[in-house]
């Protein structure tokens, strides 16, 4: 009786020399920098933080670099304004990031809800952060303990910052000193010393606007004849609205008298802010 016999080829015995390796795949990191004043110190910070994680990833074997997503200049007590933040988070979104490394927790945010939600909601993807400074691992069991913990101390410390701040704005005050944005205050600029200087190509239209309201114009008539003579506003563009003809009317700095604290901070992580009626002395 015949039999069916299969054959079985030997398997190549592999040796040290002729050892296939099979390629494991690089981890795509990326990295977030930010700094959250536009101090020159922290704009040097700001630029080390880039170049840092820019040559750590690429000079580590098993990472490859997605990019480095930084924010400058921007506050860190939420993340509405954070533009290269969320692209990021997009890009996790994406699938095109498997892990991310931050150097600090306050870096990331500083508002503890914010800092949780995203770090659950990049968790649920499969990919987690790494904070350098807290020697945190988010995908780690122990990992979001300790962030709730780090970071509500985090959040704290804005609080803490923004008081300060605050607190050194109202010593200024006392003591006379005053900062007046002149960005929008037209018929002004300011020396390198920070001192008041008139514009005297603005200061023209300010007079005229103010020699118009005397000789009883209203606002909308104002500023329909500075419309139509087509004479630029404080940004260089011929659009004026009553609004802004009234808000310059009444301007106390026009006449020498600097009126403080007209609004103030309600709440430091929303940043919003409202008129003072005597809430703030």
């Amino acid at each position: 009786m015949a039999r069916n016999i299969t054959v079985i080829p030997p398997t190549a015995k592999l040796t040290e020399g002729n050892t296939v390796k099979k390629e494991i795949p690089k981890i795509r990191m990326a990295a977030y920098c930010r700094v959250s004043t536009d101090q020159e110190e922290q704009l040097s910070s700001y630029e080390n933080q880039v170049n840092y994680y820019t040559n750590y990833i690429m000079n580590h074997p098993n990472y490859e670099l997605i990019g480095v997503y930084a924010d400058e200049g921007i506050t860190g007590t939420n993340t509405k304004k954070r533009e290269n933040f969320k692209k990021m988070i997009a890009d996790c979104e994406a699938g095109k990031i498997d892990r991310i490394i931050v150097k600090s927790i306050s870096r990331f945010a500083r508002n503890t809800l914010d800092c949780l939600n995203y770090v659950r909601r990049l968790k649920e993807l499969g990919i987690g952060v790494t904070f350098e400074k807290e020697n945190i691992d988010t995908l780690d069991a122990k990992g979001e303990v300790l962030l709730t913990i780090l970071s509500s101390l985090a959040q704290d410390e804005s609080r803490s910052i923004s008081e300060n701040s605050t607190w050194g704005i109202r010593k200024r005050f006392e003591q006379g000193h005053l900062h007046v944005n002149t960005t929008k205050f037209m018929g002004y600029d300011k020396d390198e010393n920070g001192n008041l200087i008139i514009n005297e190509e603005q200061a023209e239209t300010v007079r005229l606007i103010y020699d118009k309201y005397l000789r009883g114009r209203n606002y909308f008539s104002i500023a329909k004849e500075l419309n139509e003579a087509e004479i630029p506003g404080w940004n260089g563009e011929v659009k004026w609205i009553a609004s802004t003809i009234e808000k310059m009317l009444h301007n106390e700095k026009y006449k020498g008298d600097a009126l403080l604290q007209k609004t103030y901070t309600v709440d430091f992580h929303t940043k919003k802010r409202d008129k003072n009626n005597g809430q703030v002395a």
